[in-house]
């Protein structure tokens, strides 16, 4: 599995909250951060497309990041990584920059996923989808990590 997102983080607690859980995560999920542009908002966004999707060979299976995707709790989550891991296609996640996706990064992708309607700061949507990712392999698996029931 491969992150690519825009933007490139430096040392810092995010980075150790990415680290933490793409570890754990089988196979690994590995990133791939690419350079921010410059350039008037639409700019950024035909730039960030250009090198997001030059990251994605014609055979992944791509997941936008993006405010309008899907918003599934942790079980559907974990069922759509199996459906996806299922294909045997590589997967790659990708989270644009400041600016959001254009439109063509979307219409690439086989599917979109929001972390929800908040607006988070991108570096920390690493962690969290890394975290989320590792939940629903535990999931999957049976394992204790995710617990589905409310107190």
């Amino acid at each position: 599995m491969r992150l690519i997102a825009v933007g490139r983080m430096k040392a810092s607690p995010e980075r150790d909250l990415f680290e933490r859980y793409a570890g754990r995560i089988r196979p690994r999920l590995d990133l791939t951060e690419l350079a921010e542009s410059k350039g008037s908002a639409a700019e950024v966004r035909r730039r960030d497309a250009t090198a997001l999707l030059a990251c994605c060979p014609a055979n992944a299976l791509v997941i936008a990041l993006d405010e309008g995707g899907a918003t599934p709790d942790s079980g559907e989550l974990s069922r759509m990584l199996e459906r996806w891991t299922d294909t045997g296609r590589p997967l790659h996640f990708l989270i644009g920059g400041a600016e959001g996706l254009e439109n063509r990064v979307i219409d690439r992708a086989d599917a979109t996923l929001s972390l929800g309607r908040l607006t988070w700061p991108h570096m920390l949507v690493r962690g969290l989808l890394a975290e989320q990712l590792y939940r629903a392999q535990c999931i999957s698996t049976g394992h204790p990590y995710h617990r589905s029931a409310r107190p």
